[in-house]
């Protein structure tokens, strides 16, 4: 289900077409059919972590296919099956033919993966979300993944991507860090105000103490209920609720708007892996870190 801040309507699309339930800006135009085409025929190749056993023949036959068509990882024009079967390419293609197979067998069409897959191992000039001084970071500064989220703290979705982005840190603790970035919807009236309360209590020291109490307080973000997790955590009050209107705080939150819509951010939440847009369900985003950190 798909929240529209501009008209307030709830819409159903298929989960093929995003990958995920999210709060969105715009209604999304079309949908994508999810009956799957008939694969060739031909020997389904063996490779290092891909259990066959665990897929269709017809399954099988698709990501055999898949490996055929599309190019390794490398940088070269070798197919994805040669450098996955035969040992000589790069670390990226096991993970990437088990990302294939993973997408097979959750239900995506053909055409789809092929357009993720691209995006995600063959993508050039990827325009990065930024870290900047102060930006919120969860996790190892200095980790090998990183991962950036566009939120908004009255999302629905956002608040149930929530644990399931705490759990994948725990998961790979040291190798993945979590990168937060303010999206407020404007149909969500009290996001931009929580918003503000987890900014002020940033430049206290506090904000992923008031990001995990707007998420698990979802349902109370009104400005009493921002002033209570305030003092709940020892703020001092007059220089937060100063902040809380002061243009500091205005202006940095408007600057995350500003380039999450320059990277085509239009609903929350929107993830980014190491700079390539993350366009699955959440909940599989240990999967996909796990093909990650394989690569490292």
């Amino acid at each position: 289900m798909i929240c529209n801040p501009n008209r307030a309507l709830v819409l159903t699309v298929a989960l093929a077409v995003l990958g995920l339930f999210a709060c969105h800006t715009s209604t999304p135009d079309e949908t994508v059919a999810t009956t799957r085409p008939q694969a060739d025929e031909g020997a389904v190749p063996q490779v290092p972590g891909v259990e066959l056993s665990r897929m269709t023949e017809h399954e099988q036959k698709t990501w055999a296919r898949l490996l055929g068509d599309e190019l390794s990882p490398c940088g070269d024009p070798t197919p994805l099956g040669t450098c996955a079967t035969g040992g000589k390419g790069c670390r990226a293609c096991v993970p990437a033919a088990s990302y294939l197979a993973r997408l097979v067998m959750e239900g995506y069409e053909p055409k789809e993966i092929q357009e993720q897959y691209r995006a995600r191992f063959l993508a050039k000039d990827l325009k990065e979300p930024a870290i900047n001084e102060g930006t919120p970071v969860r996790g190892a500064p200095m980790a090998a993944v990183t991962i950036v989220e566009y939120s908004d703290f009255q999302c629905p979705f956002c608040g149930r991507a929530y644990p399931i982005l705490e759990r994948a840190l725990a998961a790979y603790e040291g190798k993945v860090k979590l990168v937060f970035k303010h999206y407020p919807l404007t149909g969500h009236s009290r996001a931009l105000p929580a918003a503000k309360a987890a900014e002020a209590a940033r430049l206290q020291g506090k904000f992923w103490e008031m990001h995990d109490l707007l998420f698990e307080h979802q349902d109370k973000l009104e400005d009493s209920d921002l002033k209570g997790y305030a003092q709940s955590l020892g703020l001092d009050m007059q220089r937060f609720e100063q902040d809380m209107e002061s243009a500091v705080v205005a202006e940095r939150i408007e600057a995350d708007q500003l380039e999450g819509r320059a990277l085509a951010v239009d609903a929350t939440p929107a993830i980014f892996v190491d700079g390539h847009r993350f366009r699955e369900s959440p909940r599989n985003i240990e999967a996909y870190l796990k093909e990650e950190v394989e690569q490292l």
